[in-house]
């Protein structure tokens, strides 16, 4: 009997900005990286709108006139502040957006299956999902560690692999343009979200499929309508 496969669905979730809030230790780490280079820091403005890129990448849009040795050396010295803060306890909070794990229960109830797709290395990711004891909620992970920055497609393509999605059956959901040309890139579908670091019209333009105004709206649009 020839047996017919069956896709899962599968709900992408970028994390800073879509499912934390966590803006106030990345504007600290580089600005304790630019300062520590003798380097006048960005503007919080421009930091947040670099929130979900690889570090590397991020440095590039904050400092085009440098060269790729500093933009590394930035990056390292973003990576060295951002847990030296967390290993002495002066981190701020990040908290889950109020309602998110009511989604992801939601979500998961409704036969979706979970996964992360995220600029933040493996140890970030595994810090912020255990904090908030949600790990158990996600069967794939992708990071900033194993695939090139978003907008590129590998994160996606790995998490559906993982999964047994395809792109018909996949939603990409994050708060950022590179989240949404990534989903654009892999052939799934894009579902902006309207509290993270760009502004809603932005990730339309960028190739959303709708924008969820509030948390409690996101079930309802994981479809096409």
């Amino acid at each position: 009997m020839t047996r017919i496969f069956s896709p899962a669905r599968l709900a992408l979730f970028d994390c800073d900005g879509t499912l934390v809030d966590s803006q106030d230790n990345i504007c600290r780490s580089v600005e304790e990286a630019f300062t520590g280079a003798k380097l006048v820091a960005p503007d919080r403005t421009a930091i947040r709108r670099i929130v979900g890129l690889s570090l590397v990448e991020a440095m590039q849009m904050l400092l085009p006139e440098g060269d790729a040795a500093l933009h590394r050396s930035l990056a390292d010295d973003y990576k060295a502040a951002f847990f030296k803060m967390r290993t002495s306890g002066a981190m701020s909070a990040e908290p889950l957006y109020d309602g998110i794990l009511d989604v992801l229960d939601q979500l998961a109830a409704d036969g979706w299956k979970l996964g992360v797709a995220t600029g933040k290395s493996d140890r970030g990711l595994a810090h912020i999902l255990a904090h908030h004891g949600i790990a158990a909620h996600f069967i794939t992970l992708q990071t900033a560690d194993r695939h090139p920055s978003k907008p590129h497609p590998s994160m996606i393509e790995t998490a559906m692999a993982d999964a047994g999605a395809v792109p018909e059956t996949t939603v990409m959901i994050g708060d950022t343009s590179y989240d949404m040309l990534m989903a654009r890139a892999a052939g799934t579908r894009a579902l902006g979200v309207a509290w993270g670091y760009h502004p809603a019209e932005e990730l339309t333009d960028a190739g959303a499929h709708a924008v969820a105004q509030t948390v409690a709206s996101l079930p309802g649009l994981m479809e096409p309508r």
